[in-house]
C-alpha cells in the first residue's frame, strides 16, 4: 500500500537530491497568473511572513535564501526598509514523499546503487550495494505570491513543481524558484514545462 506524507520544506536540510531530468538540469511544471500593471518596474520587495512562518524563523530564512537569486534575476531588489518596499513577497513550499509498492516498482524493489547511501538500503563492499525494500518518489512544489505593498492587491502568483527520487534540498528549491519566476511579470501558457540548471 502506498504511504504518502506531506511536510513543509523546513525538513529539507542537508539531504541529497536523487535524480534530475538530465545531467545538471531538471524539468519543472510551472503555472503563473499575472495582474502586473503594464509599464510598472519590478522595484524593491520585502518578505511577508505568516504567523506559522514566523514561528519557524530559521527554516523560513532558508526558504527566503533559496528564492533570493531568482527574485534578483527577475529584477526585484531587497528593500533596506520594509516601509519603502514596492511589493511584498510571500513564499511557500511543500514536499511529498510516496512509498512505491513492489508491484509498482519496475525493479521490484531491488537494484544496484552507487554513491551516497539511500534510505532503506543495505551495503556490502565499498562504493556499491544492492538495495532492497520499497523505493520512494518525491515531489516538491514552491509558490510565490507578490502583492502591492501599499494596497495588498495581488499582482503576480506562480507555482512550480518537480518530481525526483531524492528528498528536497536547498539547491532544488533554488531551481524551482528560478523556474517559477522565469517569465515574471508576463503572463504565460499554463501549465508549461521549464527546464532549469541545478546549482553545482
Amino acid at each position: 500500500m502506498n504511504r504518502t506524507s506531506r511536510r513543509i520544506t523546513a525538513l529539507m536540510g542537508g539531504l541529497m537530491l536523487g535524480a534530475c531530468a538530465g545531467l545538471g538540469t531538471i524539468d519543472v511544471q510551472v503555472s503563473s497568473f499575472s495582474q502586473w500593471p503594464a509599464g510598472r518596474a519590478p522595484g524593491g520587495y520585502v518578505f511577508e511572513r505568516l504567523p506559522s512562518q514566523q514561528a519557524q524563523l530559521q527554516q523560513q530564512e532558508e526558504l527566503e535564501a533559496a528564492a533570493g537569486p531568482a527574485l534578483a534575476e527577475a529584477g526585484l531588489t531587497r528593500a533596506a526598509e520594509p516601509a519603502r518596499a514596492d511589493v511584498r513577497v510571500q513564499l511557500g513550499a511543500v514536499s511529498t514523499e510516496q512509498a512505491v509498492a513492489y508491484w509498482d516498482d519496475p525493479a521490484w524493489g531491488w537494484g544496484l546503487s552507487y554513491g551516497w547511501p539511500h534510505h532503506h538500503s543495505a551495503y556490502w563492499g565499498f562504493g556499491a550495494a544492492w538495495r532492497y525494500g520499497p523505493s520512494y518518489r518525491y515531489s516538491t512544489e514552491v509558490a510565490v505570491m507578490i502583492r502591492d505593498n501599499a494596497t495588498g492587491q495581488p499582482l503576480y502568483e506562480t507555482r512550480a513543481r518537480a518530481d525526483a527520487t531524492g528528498r528536497t534540498t536547498s539547491e532544488l528549491l533554488a531551481a524551482l524558484y528560478e523556474a517559477a519566476l522565469k517569465d515574471f511579470p508576463q503572463p504565460a501558457v499554463n501549465p508549461r514545462r521549464v527546464t532549469v540548471t541545478l546549482p553545482r
